[in-house]
């Protein structure tokens, strides 16, 4: 994706979020940091303690922004699409939990564990954007 390309759509973001998601490591940071604010925030719910919600975003982007910063070398969609981030980090979690993370990621990338220079295939969604 070119810096002046803004995308357009969920449907767009989808296959650049998983191409910033490349590395098991990230992924499974991201899966721990969104487990583990769901955890906080069902607790915070439950313990009427509002305070918590500070501890499940900690929580959250810590662990996703050492997969990205440490890990894949890469700045967070966060800080460019934030709340079709939060949404990616969901969907990615739930393919998981179910699954089907490796099957998107050979999709669009042709392996479940694409090298970072891999490209997106051609013919998928949003290939002509990225």
């Amino acid at each position: 994706m070119t810096d002046n390309t803004k995308l357009q759509s969920f449907a767009e973001f989808w296959p650049f979020y998983l191409g910033e998601h490349r590395s098991p490591t990230n992924r499974g940071l991201h899966y721990f940091g969104t487990s583990t604010a769901l955890a906080i925030i069902a607790y915070a719910a439950l313990s009427s303690s509002p305070l918590f919600g500070l501890w499940a975003l900690l929580a959250g982007y810590g662990c996703a922004w050492i997969g990205h910063f440490r890990v894949e070398l890469n700045r967070p969609a966060t800080f460019t699409y934030p709340r079709w981030s939060l949404l990616g980090d969901f969907k990615m979690l739930f393919y998981f939990l179910t699954g089907r993370i490796g099957g998107e990621m050979v999709r669009f990338y042709g392996s479940k564990h694409p090298a970072p220079e891999a490209p997106l295939l051609p013919g998928t969604p949003s290939s002509e954007v990225v």
